[in-house]
């Protein structure tokens, strides 16, 4: 929670890698919090008492919502979807905007990357969605020490720097120093 909370501040393609990483976490802990204290909360130093309990309500309340609302299998919990549908308007805004070039050029030279995982991927899954999935299926790879080719490499690297573009985009348009309107 304390990292979520950082990263949604700072970095918001990190933030929702995270948050799809803790969904994830609490699946293969089978949605049991003795696991998830014995296992990632046990880890954490706290200062108070109090901020032991912020973190064990915070899993306890994604563990709900994720029972609440059907993705204990797979699937991605609401906030999340969230996080994506306002990273999907922004990237319209900007796109249509033209105020960012540079947002606008990294695009159009990762598009073609991004209709390769059109193609592989499900169906009605926007752009920023593709990435998203992406870059999760490295970090994935990455914990499973796989080999990732190189040319699977050059492709995440491009893709990271499309990112980055937009979570900078993401929180100066929050923090209201990007009008796009």
């Amino acid at each position: 929670m304390l990292i979520a909370s950082q990263l949604k501040k700072t970095n918001i393609s990190e933030y929702l890698l995270y948050m799809w990483q803790i969904e994830d976490l609490i699946r293969a802990l089978q949605f049991d919090m003795d696991r998830i204290n014995n296992t990632v909360i046990s880890r954490f130093e706290f200062k108070e008492g109090a901020g032991r309990k912020v973190v064990v309500d915070w899993y306890e309340s994604l563990i709900e919502m994720m029972r609440m609302e059907q993705v204990m299998e797979k699937g991605h919990l609401q906030i999340n979807k969230n996080v994506i549908s306002e990273l999907d308007e922004l990237h319209v805004l900007l796109l249509k905007s033209g105020q960012v070039p540079a947002y606008n050029a990294k695009y159009i030279h990762v598009l073609p990357l991004i209709n390769q995982f059109r193609r592989k991927a499900e169906t009605g899954l926007s752009d920023i969605e593709l990435c998203f999935n992406f870059q999760y299926g490295i970090l994935m790879l990455r914990l499973q020490k796989s080999v990732i080719t190189p040319e699977t490499e050059k492709t995440r690297e491009e893709i990271s720097k499309f990112m980055v573009l937009l979570a900078k985009n993401y929180h100066a348009w929050k923090n209201g120093e990007l009008d796009l309107q």
